[in-house]
């Protein structure tokens, strides 16, 4: 007897994907088209909804991520149904979803907000602790109490917010750059917050009102559920500390991971083991990098970005992929296949980007995107026409580093610029750092650690490329209020 086909339900839109991109394009259609049906298909039962968001410039925004339940996104948006499931199979000729439950929905437009998966130096190592989502955090804060070293591998905001959260800990971190946080700092801010290395973060005393969720593993788990990406203050709450009575840190810069080795293998290969104090003993794990050193630690934090996932989606259907493997947007976010969206990391910019803008998957853009996403995907429904977002103009994001606020505008970094800039500098010890890129006169990025109040000024600054040379210097002159000036 054949199979009988599952029934179909329908719905207007379908989002596939419970983190910031997916539930911000959920909650943009509910405002935009209540009267039509919203399907949320995630697999996690917890969601990744903003809160308190704070303007800070006209296009900046800070904000919170907190974990919810997913059925309170049916609550605060009746028209949208929420279910815990994974995608089986797109099929986009049909326009139709199967689960792995064997349900199946249609769609007259659909949006995939599936993310990124974290890159892994060794996936099936028992050594390695790798970082993305808020159940491996919670599985890093268990695994770290026991531990007086870990060797944490990667550079990127995560790797550094861990560096600076982890107490009590011997810390061994390795970066393939000649300074720390390379991909958001260049070397001078790095210098400047490389003092806070080896000291103990002040704790901020009082409750921390943080909502907490437990999340059953256990049902139709062959594969390890990946949740939403962490979004900021990701650490809120949690006590990351290690049996050893202080910590420290070992910046190994110019390296990579040559080989993770079993305590066997360095006896048996001879291996020379870099100790940080006399009579350290046998550690757990060894880690050979390629300069040569060699060094035993507890387990290893994997933290070296992510690759957008794609996996579920491609298989069968004629997706156009960007050159980093995510799916190829144009600029109303739509994909090479009719009637199917995407945004967030599992995104690739297909259009001509402003001079300012570009994109790092983090979690401020993948809130634009996903509530830009949702307004493209009504217009495109009703038949009415939208212009592309102003977020898009001028890279923007907000975050901090080692206790210090950290706001990039920009192209901070002179990303596109051929090294062919000037920099202006104003460093205070301790309290700020400012760096200004400049071309021709011209600001066309920024960097701000602080509490500097100059992030509307120099947003605008930008944007409106006004000719500056006749300041020079006086530009970042502290006797010198430019706020006032400019705005």
């Amino acid at each position: 007897m054949a199979e009988m086909e599952p029934e179909i339900e329908k719905f207007t839109y379908v989002v596939v994907g419970g983190g910031i991109a997916g539930v911000s394009c959920a909650e943009n259609l509910y405002m935009l088209h209540p009267e039509e049906t919203t399907l949320v298909i995630t697999a996690s039962p917890l969601i990744k909804a903003v809160t308190n968001v704070l303007p800070v410039t006209k296009i900046l925004e800070s904000f919170d991520v907190e974990e919810r339940p997913a059925e309170q996104l049916q609550t605060s948006c009746p028209n949208v149904t929420v279910i815990i499931d994974s995608v089986l199979r797109l099929d986009t000729e049909k326009q139709c979803v199967r689960t792995s439950s064997g349900k199946c929905f249609s769609y007259q437009k659909i949006c995939l907000c599936t993310g990124a998966a974290p890159k892994v130096i060794a996936p099936d190592c028992p050594h390695v602790v790798t970082i993305r989502d808020t159940e491996s955090v919670h599985q890093f804060q268990e695994r770290i109490k026991d531990a007086r070293r870990i060797l944490i591998v990667g550079n990127g905001g995560i790797a550094t917010e861990m560096v600076y959260e982890v107490t009590g800990v011997e810390i061994l971190w390795a970066i393939k750059d000649n300074h720390m946080t390379a991909h958001f700092i260049d070397a001078g801010a790095a210098e400047f917050l490389r003092s806070e290395l080896g000291q103990e973060k002040t704790r901020k005393t009082g409750p921390v009102k943080r909502s907490k969720y437990t999340v059953d593993n256990t049902q139709n788990s062959k594969e390890p559920m990946l949740g939403g990406a962490l979004g900021p203050d990701w650490h809120a709450g949690l006590e990351l500390k290690g049996s050893h009575t202080h910590r420290s840190v070992v910046l190994e810069t110019l390296v990579e991971v040559a080989a993770i080795l079993e305590p066997h293998q360095v006896r048996d290969q001879g291996k020379t083991v870099t100790s940080l104090h006399e009579n350290e003993g046998e550690w757990p794990v060894y880690v050979e990098l390629t300069n040569g050193k060699v060094y035993g630690c507890n387990f290893i934090v994997s933290a070296t970005g992510v690759t957008p996932n794609t996996s579920s989606l491609t298989n069968g259907n004629n997706f156009t992929l960007g050159e980093d493997g995510g799916l190829l947007v144009d600029k109303h976010m739509r994909t090479s296949v009719k009637n199917v969206f995407a945004a967030g990391d599992v995104c690739t910019p297909g259009w001509q980007i402003a001079k300012h803008w570009f994109q790092m998957r983090l979690w401020t853009q993948a809130r634009q995107m996903g509530m830009y996403v949702a307004k493209c995907m009504w217009a495109e429904a009703v038949g009415e026409e939208v212009y592309q977002d102003f977020c898009f103009e001028l890279f923007t994001h907000s975050t901090k580093f080692f206790g210090h606020k950290v706001i990039l505008l920009g192209l901070f970094n002179g990303q596109g610029l051929e090294g062919k800039y000037e920099i202006l500098l104003r460093v205070t010890k301790g309290e700020e750092y400012v760096k200004c890129v400049m071309e021709d006169g011209r600001m066309q990025g920024a960097v701000l650690v602080g509490e500097t109040d100059l992030e509307e000024t120099f947003e605008n600054l930008i944007l409106d490329q006004l000719d500056l040379t006749h300041y020079g210097a006086d530009l970042l002159n502290p006797s010198v209020d430019i706020e006032d000036y400019f705005d």
